[in-house]
C-alpha cells in the first residue's frame, strides 16, 4: 500500500513475540442473489476482483461450508459468480451476508509494502509524538484508497488515510503502526486525544 519506513524508535526492551498469523483471510463476502439461475454478487477484497476465485474453493465463517466459485462477470461493484451446487435464486439468496475465506498458505506473501487488512486489525495506533491512539479496527477501501479506522482511546473512533505521510511506520514484529500526530489530530477535528484541546 505504501513504502513501509522502518522504526528506529524501538526501545531497547525486547518486543513481544509476534502472534502466528491468523489461519484464513477473509477475500470476499457474498451481498446478494443474481438472477434466476442461483449466481451471487460478491464483495471482492482481493486486488482484482476476478482473483477471489484464484486461490481454491473458499470457506464461511464458521469453516462449515466450501464454495467452488465460477467468476461469470466482474465491475466496479465486484464479482459475479456462480457457485457449484447452487442452481436457483433461493439457494443463493441464502447465502447473502457470508463471508469468504481462504487459507493464508494459498495466497502470495504480501511485498515489503504491502499488507493484509487482517494482519493490521488489531495492532497498537500510536502517535508519532509518543501518544496512545487506540488500536485499529478495521481497514476500508471505498474505492479512494484504504483508510484505517482507529478506535480512539478516548472511545472516539477516527478514520486515517492509510499511506506514507499519515502512517509513516507499520511495524508488524512491534504489533503497532505510528500515525503522524498532525494528521490524526487534524482528522479529530483539531482536538488532541490528551486533553480535547483545540490544536
Amino acid at each position: 500500500m505504501f513504502d513501509a519506513v522502518p522504526d528506529d524508535r524501538r526501545t531497547s526492551e525486547a518486543a513481544a513475540p509476534r502472534p502466528a498469523p491468523t489461519e484464513r483471510v477473509c477475500v470476499g463476502a457474498i451481498v446478494a442473489a443474481h438472477g434466476v439461475r442461483g449466481e451471487v454478487r460478491v464483495k471482492c477484497f482481493t486486488v482484482a476482483p476476478e482473483n477471489i476465485a484464484a486461490y481454491g474453493p473458499v470457506e464461511d465463517e464458521a469453516g462449515t461450508r466450501r464454495f467452488t466459485l465460477t467468476i461469470v462477470g466482474v465491475d466496479p461493484r465486484g464479482a459475479r459468480a456462480r457457485i457449484a451446487g447452487i442452481t436457483e435464486r433461493n439457494a443463493a439468496e441464502a447465502l447473502r451476508g457470508a463471508r469468504l475465506y481462504v487459507a493464508r498458505s494459498a495466497l502470495p506473501q504480501p511485498g515489503a509494502d504491502e499488507y493484509y487488512a487482517t494482519d493490521l486489525e488489531g495492532l497498537a495506533a500510536v502517535a508519532s509524538d509518543g501518544r496512545d491512539l487506540g488500536r485499529v479496527a478495521a481497514v476500508h477501501d471505498y474505492g479512494a484508497g484504504a483508510i484505517l479506522e482507529i478506535a480512539g482511546a478516548d472511545g472516539n473512533d477516527v478514520m486515517v488515510p492509510f499511506n506514507g505521510d499519515a502512517v509513516p511506520t507499520v511495524d508488524l514484529d512491534a504489533r503497532r503502526v505510528t500515525i503522524a500526530a498532525g494528521i490524526f489530530d487534524a482528522e479529530r477535528g483539531g482536538k488532541s486525544i490528551d486533553d480535547g484541546n483545540e490544536r
